[in-house]
């Protein structure tokens, strides 16, 4: 069931609050504190970022809207910058 956060954020944003993924056909290789990692096959992952929030290694029961996004952007900003090193 929503939580009646997860419920206002989804009217105000548009998009709820990910705290969980779950891709299936998809082998979860690993779930962290923040990410979720998938085994896409022997050679390749996939790491989604959610919008868990941890804090001296303690995840909260509530996320923070749309943190996975940004973390999504900020690491593909800084993959392209650096693609030639």
């Amino acid at each position: 069931m929503a939580s009646a956060l997860n419920i206002v954020v989804t009217q105000l944003t548009g998009n709820p609050i990910v705290l969980q993924t779950r891709l299936p056909g998809v082998k979860l290789f690993s779930r962290g504190k923040v990410r979720d990692i998938y085994e896409i096959d022997g050679d390749r992952l996939l790491i989604v970022a959610t919008d868990r929030l941890s804090a001296f290694d303690v995840v909260m029961a509530e996320g923070i809207p749309d943190k996975g996004l940004v973390l999504t952007q900020l690491s593909c900003f800084w993959f392209e910058f650096f693609r030639n090193v």
